[in-house]
């Protein structure tokens, strides 16, 4: 096997991401602190062809240096927009007809690997602090939660792991 060249990976341009169809899916960042964690979370809603970021509350915006160091140039084709209040953006959402899951542990939560969607639906999923999760008026105004089974002896993952993970399971539901 050779490892394949940047140039032979057929990456689109700018202008053509912005114009093919995304999968019906929006990432909310609820309070995150860390600038390699926000910019990780554009990669990934990059990759997978996300609608649109929602920065909430203390979460950094484009641009700076440090989220563009992980981001490493999808906070220029991702949508993003800031909105202070979480609850005001999830309650906007729900408006919009997105049907809105925090990815957190609670009573009652769906474990990933059992969530079914509707491909004709349109999703939200919020991504909480690293160190308190989402806020419990977040999950409050959430139409459910999502949790991530976990097996070992911690009970808790990076926000950007976890991102990655439901992103990519959403994106196997969504688009196939």
């Amino acid at each position: 096997m050779r490892k394949l060249k940047i140039t032979e990976l057929n990456r689109i341009s700018v202008e053509e991401f912005k114009s093919i169809q995304k999968i019906p899916l929006v990432v909310v960042l609820d309070d995150i602190r860390s600038l390699h964690n926000i910019g990780s979370v554009f990669r990934t809603s990059d990759a997978f062809c996300i609608e649109r970021i929602y920065l909430c509350g203390i979460t950094a915006c484009p641009p700076h240096p440090e989220i563009h160091k992980t981001a490493l140039g999808a906070e220029f084709t991702v949508d993003w927009e800031y909105v202070e209040n979480t609850v005001e953006t999830v309650d906007n959402l729900k408006k919009e007809g997105y049907f809105v899951y925090s990815v957190e542990q609670t009573e009652g939560s769906v474990m990933l690997n059992e969530l079914h969607l509707d491909k004709t639906k349109k999703y939200a999923v919020i991504f909480g602090n690293e160190v308190k999760g989402v806020k419990q008026e977040v999950i409050d105004h959430s139409d459910g939660c999502i949790e991530i089974p976990q097996y070992g002896t911690k009970h808790s993952l990076n926000v950007s792991v976890m991102a990655g993970i439901v992103i990519w399971d959403l994106f196997n539901k969504l688009y196939q």
